[in-house]
């Protein structure tokens, strides 16, 4: 499974930015700054992808999200994520 971003995982909950951070508890333009770059998100955020998402933390790419389209284009990722 290639990971996702968090703005694709946001999407593919059906929320918008203003939604979803409500649920996160953070102000819109802290939810955008960690769609953009996630690498500093705050442990107790990464806590709530599962909860709010509905997916694995363990599916989100955490870095810059321009970082993330490079590897995906140069084929870097694993075609799966490891059950741990």
């Amino acid at each position: 499974m290639i990971p996702l971003t968090m703005e694709a995982a946001r999407v593919n909950a059906g929320y918008t930015q203003e939604e979803a951070s409500k649920l996160f508890g953070v102000h819109v333009q802290t939810l955008s700054k960690f769609e953009n770059d996630n690498s500093k998100m705050p442990y107790a955020l990464i806590k709530k992808i599962p909860e709010v998402y509905k997916v694995p933390a363990k599916v989100i790419f955490f870095g810059l999200k321009n970082e993330f389209i490079r590897l995906l284009r140069e084929g870097k990722f694993d075609s799966q994520i490891d059950d741990e």
